[in-house]
């Protein structure tokens, strides 16, 4: 049975940071599923932070109408960084408390760039975890004091930490999604694509 992702889009998000671990994952077989927040009355349809207009599959509102927000239905959840898109995801109440019962239940939590900092730290996801994200964002993180209490910053391009896989930027996003995939699938299918899409070192 094909492993199944959410990938959670606010107004504003890092366009690569969404498209390039959607495309990848697709083409390792996961299914993914992409989420509109903080649509209501718009529709599906979300704009990046560069204007580019993407449709999301669904929109969260539908996803807790239909009831199928809940961690049961899900292997991971992912969230893209970008501006103001991490601060939109943040806004969302029930995008926070979804994100947090996924890391309660040992799905995987993954976030790049301002994400791991300003979607998954205030809810507490960084607690006691090596994490890394876009750099001067994890000053946000170690100054955020109880909720991340013991959180390490790491200045590696991906970072896994148990369930959480955490990333740099745009420049990442190739990387972040074959660490998704090898924890998901396996570590070959991961180096395989990584191979495929001629990433570096492959």
């Amino acid at each position: 049975m094909a492993k199944k992702v959410i990938v959670l889009l606010a107004e504003g998000f890092e366009e690569v940071e969404a498209v390039t671990p959607i495309d990848y994952l697709r083409r390792a077989g996961i299914e993914v599923t992409t989420a509109a927040v903080g649509s209501k009355g718009r529709g599906p349809v979300v704009k990046g932070a560069r204007g580019i207009p993407v449709t999301a599959d669904t929109t969260l509102e539908n996803l807790l109408e239909e009831k199928k927000l809940d961690p049961s239905a899900w292997d991971g959840v992912l969230t893209p960084g970008g501006l103001p898109g991490a601060d939109n995801l943040v806004a969302s109440g029930e995008t926070g408390s979804f994100i947090k019962a996924m890391a309660l239940a040992g799905k995987w939590v993954c976030a790049i760039c301002a994400a791991p900092a300003r979607v998954l730290s205030p809810l507490g996801v960084l607690a006691g975890k090596m994490f890394t994200c876009f750099p001067g964002e994890e000053e946000k993180v170690l100054a955020a004091g109880a909720v991340s209490a013991g959180a390490v910053w790491k200045q590696d391009r991906v970072v896994v930490d148990g369930n959480l896989i955490t990333s740099r930027g745009a420049g990442t996003a190739g990387e972040f999604a074959c660490a998704i995939i090898s924890a998901l699938v396996n570590e070959d299918e991961g180096k395989k694509l990584a191979g495929r899409v001629l990433l570096p070192g492959n």
